[in-house]
């Protein structure tokens, strides 16, 4: 979308620079991505920067403006964790970079939304890496400067508590795609990564086992996508989240369920699309015209990009279903074979607990060239697909 940077970015590009990235974040990291890192960033004018701000200080807003009852309807009742925070600690907000229909203008279109974080230590290590490799870039960043950056996540993550009794907490970590995410965070933050299953409980008291004591927890910066646990089998551990703890969570899993797409119905914007409940969707609108999926899952499972009427019949559960209206990536991103990639970008904001208002911090973008942006619905032969980041005109 900015021609002198993508010339720039392609001239500069060698299959050699791209592997030295990839060796670069394992060495950083002490361990390699186990998903796609795409070959490139992507450019984006300042007008775009403008509508996707303009698009989530609303959404922000709207989100403010919804009372506790309302958002408290999301969280199913089997998921109910006690204890829970008046606000989220993470927004992540996912846009589409798509072509406006009517206008021709390229625009933002919202796809989901979540209270949960994600890859912000992988994002900020990326774009350093990146940006010493391609030294035009260190003009065009806009994340903080990497000790405020860290600062800022040390004061959201771990607060006031001494990093010790400070845990990353997920299930089977090692084997998450996100794993080197989890080793930059304790990098930069002096936490430890604890399994679930690893989790000792006493009474109220939480507690994980290093160098063979057991250290008290006090704070957990979750990582552990809650409806996903029933789905493990065999899955023992001595702590339920569903129990009354004594720490604080970071974020609190209820967040999970009151910021996703069980709010987009709610939400009016331009660069929103119209959604439905399943169970209100109208009979005057069609069904081509918008694409299924389930309120509750994660990295793109259950998505029904061309649903029929058969589909919608089928499902019994019509209340833990959406109907959002289509919109349509715009393959933009050109690479070194002359062919393009189409992308969505997520907008990374973290939220004191003290402040009005959340801080973006940095952004992540998805490469494609099918349907689905998601990592793991790309072709594995292709180029300038996967994660990577966007850089905005000045």
């Amino acid at each position: 979308m900015i021609p002198k940077y993508r010339k720039q970015f392609n001239a500069d590009y060698s299959t050699e620079k791209y592997n030295a990235l990839k060796d670069e974040l394992a060495q950083r990291a002490g361990t390699e991505a186990l998903f796609r890192v795409s070959e490139s960033p992507i450019f984006l004018t300042k007008d775009f920067k403008n509508k996707i701000d303009d698009a989530c200080n609303s959404i922000i807003d709207q989100i403010k403006k919804m009372s506790p009852k309302e958002l408290d309807q999301a969280v199913p009742d089997n998921c109910r964790v006690p204890n829970d925070h008046h606000k989220p600690h993470f927004l992540a907000i996912d846009f589409g970079i798509c072509k406006n229909q009517e206008t021709g203008e390229i625009e933002p279109q919202l796809i989901e939304l979540q209270a949960f974080p994600t890859l912000y230590a992988f994002q900020e290590e990326y774009e350093e890496v990146v940006s010493d490799l391609f030294p035009f870039l260190k003009n065009l960043r806009t994340s903080l400067p990497k000790p405020e950056y860290i600062q800022y996540l040390k004061e959201v993550i771990v607060g006031d508590e001494n990093p010790e009794n400070v845990v990353l907490m997920e299930i089977y970590p090692e084997k998450q795609k996100t794993s080197i995410d989890f080793a930059l965070t304790e990098k930069y933050l002096g936490i430890t990564t604890v399994c679930l299953t690893k989790v000792k409980k006493e009474g109220k008291k939480l507690f994980y086992e290093k160098d063979g004591k057991l250290v008290p927890i006090h704070r957990i910066y979750n990582r552990v996508i809650f409806d996903e646990l029933d789905h493990i089998p065999d899955l023992k551990t001595e702590f339920d989240f569903r129990e009354e703890v004594d720490v604080t969570w970071v974020t609190h899993p209820n967040w999970f369920f009151k910021v996703s797409k069980y709010i987009l119905p709610k939400l009016e914007h331009q660069y929103v699309p119209k959604s439905y409940f399943l169970s209100e969707f109208p009979a005057s609108e069609k069904l081509e015209h918008f694409v299924l999926k389930p309120l509750f899952s994660f990295a793109g499972s259950g998505v029904n990009l061309d649903p029929t009427q058969a589909d919608v019949d089928a499902i019994s559960d019509k209340e833990n279903f959406i109907m959002q209206r289509k919109v349509f990536y715009e393959p933009l991103f050109e690479d070194t074979n002359g062919e393009f990639s189409k992308s969505e970008i997520r907008m990374l904001y973290l939220w004191k607990e003290n402040e009005e208002n959340p801080l973006l911090m940095d952004n992540l973008a998805r490469m494609t060239k099918v349907a689905m942006a998601n990592v793991d619905f790309n072709k594995k032969d292709a180029i300038w697909i996967g994660s990577s980041l966007a850089f905005f005109e000045k």
